[in-house]
C-alpha cells in the first residue's frame, strides 16, 4: 500500500511537470499559475487512495487524477471572478494579476485541459469515467447556482442548503473516490459505496469549513475569520440560528443581516455571540458528526480487506480534525 503522504508527492510532482507547449503563452501561463498556489489536493488523493484499495501502483493512473484537480482549480478560478475575490491562497487571483477576460478564457481551457486529462485512461473504462466526470461537472454548476440563488434569499431551508452543498462540494469527493474504484476493477458496488462514502465525507467536509469560518483561529485558518457572517452567506449555521432564535435574537440577527453599512469587527463578534446563544456551534459539530459517522460505516462495508482501507480511514480522519 502506497501511504497518503507518498501519494501526495507523487500528485504535486506530476502537477509540476505537466507541459504546456501549446501557443499563445498568454493563454496557458495563467493555467499553470492555478495549478502552482498549492493546496490540500484532496481530490487527486482521494481517487488514488480508492484505487489503491484494488490495486498497487496508484500512479498508473495519475494523468486522470491531474485532471480532476485541473477541473477543481477552474472552478476555482471561476468562482474567483464570481466572488470578485482578490486572494487565493495568498496570492493574486488571476482576474486580478491579468484581467477578467484572461479569466474567463483560460478558464475555459481548463476546463477543456481537465476532460483531456480526465480521458487519458485505459480505453476499456474510458466511457464510464467520462460519463460520471460530465454529471459530476454538471452537478456542480447546478450547486454554484442554488448556491447564487441563496444570496438573494432569506426562506432558505436546512435541506436545500445541504443538497446545495452536496453538489457544489461532494460529489467531487464522491466522484474522485468512484473513479479510482471504477480504474481500480472495482465491483459496482463497492465503486458506489464509494461514491456515497465520498458524499458523507464532503458534507461533513463542507460543514466544518462553515464552521472553521466563525471558529476558527485565523493564524492556522489563513484568512480573516467571519467573511460567511460578512457576507449574509446562507449556511447551515446562520440558516439554524434564524430559525431557531427567539423573537428578540432574531431581530437582532435580521438587523445585521439587513444593515448597508456595518463595523465588521462589530458585525463578526455580535453575529458569532448569537450563535454561541443559540447553540449554533453544538449543533454544526453534531451534524459534521453525524455525516462523518455515515461515512465510516459506508467504508466498512466496501468489501476489501480492512488493512486496505487504513490509509483511506486515516487520511479522512485528518481532513476531519483540521483548522484550516
Amino acid at each position: 500500500m502506497t501511504t497518503s503522504e507518498e501519494i501526495l508527492r507523487i500528485v504535486n510532482e506530476g502537477l509540476e511537470s505537466l507541459p504546456y507547449e501549446r501557443k499563445p503563452a498568454s493563454l496557458y501561463d495563467p493555467i499553470r499559475y492555478v495549478l502552482s498556489l498549492g493546496g490540500k489536493r484532496i481530490r487527486p488523493v482521494l481517487m488514488l487512495l480508492g484505487y489503491n484499495l484494488f490495486k498497487e501502483k496508484p500512479e498508473d493512473i495519475l494523468m486522470p487524477a491531474l485532471g480532476l484537480e485541473t477541473y477543481h482549480n477552474y472552478t476555482l478560478l471561476h468562482d474567483d471572478l464570481m466572488d470578485k475575490a482578490d486572494m487565493r491562497r495568498g496570492q493574486l487571483t488571476v482576474h486580478k494579476k491579468w484581467d477578467d477576460n484572461t479569466a474567463i478564457l483560460s478558464g475555459d481551457s481548463m476546463l477543456v485541459l481537465a476532460y483531456q486529462r480526465v480521458a487519458a485512461c485505459d480505453a476499456a473504462h474510458l466511457p464510464q469515467v467520462l460519463e460520471l466526470f460530465t454529471e459530476t461537472a454538471l452537478e456542480i454548476g447546478e450547486g454554484q447556482q442554488y448556491d447564487m440563488d441563496f444570496e438573494t434569499r432569506n426562506d432558505v431551508t436546512e435541506d436545500e442548503y445541504i443538497e446545495m452543498i452536496r453538489l457544489k462540494t461532494s460529489v467531487l469527493l464522491a466522484c474522485a473516490l468512484k473513479m479510482g474504484a471504477i480504474l481500480g476493477d472495482a465491483s459496482q458496488e463497492d465503486a458506489d459505496l464509494l461514491y456515497q462514502f465520498g458524499e458523507k465525507i464532503g458534507l461533513a467536509f463542507q460543514l466544518q469549513d462553515d464552521l472553521l469560518d466563525v471558529y476558527g483561529d485565523p493564524k492556522v485558518f489563513g484568512k480573516a475569520i467571519g467573511g460567511d457572517i460578512t457576507s449574509n452567506k446562507k449556511t447551515y449555521m446562520l440558516i439554524n440560528a434564524v430559525n431557531r432564535a427567539n423573537a428578540q435574537q432574531r431581530a437582532e440577527l435580521m438587523r445585521w443581516i439587513e444593515a448597508k453599512e456595518f463595523n465588521r469587527a462589530e458585525k463578526v463578534a455580535a453575529v458569532t455571540r448569537l450563535y454561541d446563544e443559540i447553540g449554533i456551534r453544538q449543533l454544526c459539530e453534531e451534524k459534521i458528526n453525524f455525516y462523518f459517522e455515515q461515512g465510516k460505516k459506508l467504508l466498512e462495508q466496501v468489501h476489501v480487506d480492512s488493512a486496505r482501507k487504513e490509509q483511506l480511514r486515516q487520511y479522512t480522519n485528518e481532513m476531519m480534525h483540521r483548522e484550516k
